[in-house]
């Protein structure tokens, strides 16, 4: 046995009193002698025995009461019989991610979880500390009721969260409210992506309900993209999607339908188009709605618009002249004077692509020709050693002469590679540096197939001035914006400060960065692939993903209620000791009474 408040023990002493007053009545004696109190006596003394024995019950049910109610006081809770649950710290982990918005038996596979975890709380007593911890992270804790209303009110979110990483912030919960008993309860559609990895919960108990109901059949749009980001003005729109069966598809640009067809599944859909519409604008490609509606449309941005006129230096060398070359022919970009590309010590103006010189004599030419453009980064001495490129569309990239570029006191710029933990290549506003020239012998960037495209996007996005990247990112996901963009314009044509926001919309939706008045760049805003696929894990193997000393994981929703607050034997005594002290009571109720009864017979 073990008590919660074991400072009402000391109260255990009060038993003197009664013990006291039994032995200080002991002391009395009344000698009177008349013939009233004589017979009065002669019958105290036939029933001397009976007298003793009920003074003696007396004093031990007035020790056993006052003992019982100090015990009481104390909440003991123990490995015997009790009643309740002992104050339990309980974090419930309710999935709301895109999946459990799916219709099954006529209502959302939510609705039922929440019903689930409303019988949770509904258990909890106001000796429990109670929290909800939703798929993204959020809590809400304090009284039980405010954990009730918002089971009531959580609402499915637009992609998948975190399961995993949620089950470890209700762990850390539980682990910190201080109570012995603690258990994490998790109401999940089991569905198998969302448990690709083990969670570890310690020494935390936990119950997992899943529902038994299978999985129904999805169709979704799993790519949806515009090849390039920058059509000039004609391009391309590249879906898939993911079918059990046919389906039947739309694309659309802003108001405009452009095709629709009937997809297959895994089959690559390609629609080219010449819209005559100019600037940035959305598209979006959807399907025939089925039971889960969040994954049955994808957004996609791009920018129309005239190609952008370049003019290659031909001092730096054939690779970058092929490369301009497939650019023209592709209707990427045209030959003019508006951006510049060759080498750093060659270049007068800006927006440019700038190149590390070929010869590091001329090292000095090219830092002072940064300088006098005013960009805040210079050329280190040159390393002479093979290096492998780390960055977006580098891997496998390697550099075997390089300038390692410096920042210099204020410098903001995207780090886009890195090459033996230096910059590599860095892009600012209206210039892009390279920190090798592009040539076999320095690097063998210009014989890679990515070095074309490469190319086109970093002059569409990085240089072209009107149109900057196009970001894709989750629901909710971090983001980071571009240099220069102050606001984030929504369907509803609001901007938001993007001062006031880290992270991507919550809403899936194109989103498009504002410089002011201008449109400068466009995040893309859908649900992850991976949350369309329904497939569900077998409870065995659920069980194996989680790491704790006791999981209970199960479809029985009679067997997951038996199983709340149950952590272990030990139950709370205060109730049962209550009653008994209450039962002492009223023994000693009926023993005084009868006691007076039998001295007035006696009388």
């Amino acid at each position: 046995m073990s008590f919660l408040a074991p400072f009402f023990l000391m109260f255990v002493g009060a038993i003197a009193v009664p013990l006291l007053l039994h032995l200080r009545r002991r002391r009395f004696e009344n000698r009177i002698d008349f013939p009233a109190v004589r017979y009065l006596a002669r019958a105290e003394k036939e029933n001397v025995r009976q007298i003793k024995i009920r003074n003696l019950l007396l004093m031990f049910l007035r020790i056993a009461t006052v003992v019982a109610l100090a015990l009481a006081a104390a909440r003991p809770i123990g490995a015997f019989f009790g009643a309740g649950h002992v104050p339990t710290a309980l974090a419930i982990v309710l999935d709301n991610s895109l999946s459990t918005s799916v219709i099954v038996n006529g209502e959302p596979l939510l609705s039922s979880l929440r019903e689930t975890a409303l019988d949770a709380a509904n258990a909890a007593t106001g000796s429990d500390r109670v929290w909800l911890v939703s798929a993204d992270g959020s809590v809400t804790g304090g009284s039980t009721d405010a954990v009730r209303q918002a089971i009531t009110k959580t609402d499915v979110l637009s992609g998948r969260g975190n399961l995993a990483s949620a089950i470890t912030r209700a762990t850390g919960l539980v682990m910190g409210s201080g109570l012995s008993a603690r258990q994490v309860v998790v109401l999940t559609d089991a569905q198998a992506t969302a448990w690709a990895s083990p969670v570890s919960l310690g020494d935390v108990r936990v119950s997992v309900f899943a529902p038994s109901t299978p999985a129904p059949m999805n169709r979704a749009i799993v790519v949806a993209e515009a090849r390039p980001a920058r059509w000039t003005p004609r391009g391309a729109v590249v879906a898939r999607a993911r079918l059990p069966d046919s389906a039947t598809y739309r694309i659309a640009l802003g108001e405009r339908t452009l095709v629709r067809g009937t997809a297959r599944d895994g089959e690559e859909i390609t629609v080219r188009a010449a819209p005559p519409e100019r600037g940035w604008h959305a598209g979006l490609v959807e399907l025939e709605p089925d039971e889960l509606r969040g994954d049955d449309a994808r957004w996609f941005a791009v920018w129309l618009g005239a190609a952008p006129r370049v003019r290659p230096d031909p001092a730096a060398g054939a690779f970058l002249r092929t490369a301009v070359d497939a650019l023209v022919q592709d209707q990427r970009v045209t030959l003019g004077d508006d951006i510049m590309l060759g080498a750093a010590d060659g270049t007068t103006r800006l927006p440019a692509l700038l190149l590390a010189p070929s010869d590091p004599s001329r090292l000095g030419a090219a830092n002072r020709a940064l300088e006098r453009l005013g960009l805040p980064w210079r050329f280190g001495q040159p390393k002479r050693d093979e290096t492998v490129v780390r960055g977006d569309r580098f891997e496998g990239v390697r550099a075997t002469l390089r300038y390692p570029l410096v920042a210099q006191g204020g410098a903001v710029a995207d780090t886009l590679a890195v090459a033996g933990g230096d910059a590599w290549i860095v892009a600012g506003d209206r210039y892009v540096i390279v920190a090798s020239p592009l040539d076999q012998t320095a690097t063998d960037l210009p014989l890679r197939a990515a070095f074309v495209p490469w190319l086109g996007d970093a002059i569409a996005q990085r240089l072209a001035g009107e149109a900057t990247a196009v970001m894709q990112s989750a629901p909710g996901a971090p983001v980071r914006f571009p240099l220069g963009a102050d606001g984030l314009e929504g369907a509803d044509a609001q901007v938001t400060p993007l001062s006031d926001r880290s992270n991507a919309p919550s809403r899936p939706g194109v989103y498009f960065f504002r410089r002011g008045a201008d449109r400068v760049g466009a995040v893309v805003v859908n649900p992850e692939a991976e949350e369309s696929d329904l497939t569900r894990i077998p409870l065995a193997m659920l069980r194996d993903r989680l790491r704790s000393r006791d999981a209970v994981v199960t479809a029985d929703a009679a067997a997951w209620k038996r199983s709340l607050f149950d952590v272990g034997s030990r139950r709370p005594l205060q109730l049962p000791i209550i009653l008994l002290a209450l039962a002492l009571l009223i023994a000693e109720t009926v023993v005084v009474r009868r006691g007076e009864r039998t001295t007035n017979v006696a009388a």
